[in-house]
């Protein structure tokens, strides 16, 4: 088969016929194929098996037609090798949260080659296999920083917004580790062979517009300006409030969440300044064909007055998602339904 490179056309502002479609999370639980496989292997070992990790990823291409893969992975694989001691149960856990000067003065920057060559050969295998292109991905300096500061996932990340007003200088340690690491990490990923990286800034909403813009805009804007060989992603869910600093950034592409339309998100990043992606709500794939059709074509008009888009969901699709209306999205965007 040719490969299909319209993604790479979108994200270089080529005008193209339909928006590439590839939904996060597209690799997961809501598959019983990906179910099966998890059976077999806890999440930290699937994680660190490029043979499976491989097969889970192109599970959902086989099954949907996916314009573009997304390495099956998750974002705090890289934080293990820095000094974290994390499990999942479901969720992530870490024993050893940073919470002082000492604590993010211990961790190290890591060596992606040494200390993650299971995600380098995982890519190199994906690209061998794939005839459509892959991203390769991370999370982005905060997003790592909250739950490396919380110990695990939060409703009002008290810690990390202290350690950012009294213990300044522990943070910069630990947002200096993240970013360099992150960067190493994304540039692995590109040099063995990842056709696009995205950053997921999941809890960047969590802050205030002048937080934002203080504590966390200057690192995603020193990995931005230097990783090189692919266009770069960047998605901070719930961010409408600082969309004006992150249109500052130095990047193809914008994620967008479905709280915001993709029309007023491209006028406040600045119009015409980056391909959009998004930004279907993805409880809506649990409702009726009528209602999945009525939001995509809606998305779909938006996304052709813009200076590219690529069709999404606003976050992650969720584990009970039945496969038929996700296969059913597809093809709306595919002009097959």
């Amino acid at each position: 088969m040719a490969f299909n490179d319209l993604l790479m056309r979108t994200l270089n502002g080529e005008k193209t016929d339909r928006p590439p479609v590839w939904f996060m999370r597209q690799a997961g639980r809501y598959m019983k194929e990906y179910r099966e496989v998890r059976s077999k292997v806890t999440f930290l070992e699937l994680c660190k098996s490029p043979e499976l990790c491989t097969e889970v990823t192109l599970q959902p291409i086989r099954a949907f037609g996916f314009d573009n893969a997304i390495l099956f992975s998750d974002i705090l694989i890289p934080v293990e090798p820095m000094g974290i001691k994390l499990d999942f149960d479901p969720a992530p856990v870490i024993a050893n949260p940073v919470r002082t000067l000492a604590d993010a003065d211990k961790l190290r920057e890591i060596d992606p080659a040494k200390d993650v060559p299971f995600v380098i050969e995982t890519v190199k295998m994906l690209v061998k296999a794939l005839d459509v292109p892959l991203i390769g991905f991370s999370g982005a300096p905060f997003t790592l920083a909250c739950y490396m500061v919380e110990g695990k996932g939060s409703k009002n990340f008290e810690h990390i917004k202290i350690m950012m007003h009294t213990e300044p200088k522990a943070y910069a340690v630990l947002m200096e580790k993240l970013a360099s690491s992150t960067l190493k990490y994304l540039q692995a990923q590109i040099d063995a062979g990842a056709h696009v990286v995205q950053m997921f800034d999941t809890w960047a909403g969590v802050l205030s517009p002048y937080d934002y813009e203080k504590f966390v805009f200057p690192y995603v804007k020193h990995i931005a300006d230097n990783i090189k060989g692919a266009p770069l992603i960047y998605f901070a869910k719930d961010a409408y409030s600082f969309y004006d600093t992150i249109g500052k950034l130095n990047c193809a592409g914008m994620g967008v969440d479905w709280k915001t339309r993709l029309v007023d998100a491209d006028a406040k990043l600045g119009s015409g300044k980056y391909v959009l992606q998004g930004n279907f709500d993805p409880v809506l794939l649990f409702g009726s064909k009528e209602a999945i059709k009525e939001q995509a074509e809606k998305i779909l008009e938006e996304g052709r007055t813009l200076k590219g888009h690529i069709f999404n969901l606003g976050h992650g699709i969720l584990p009970p998602t039945p496969v038929e209306n996700v296969d059913y999205l597809v093809k709306i965007v595919k002009g097959l339904a």
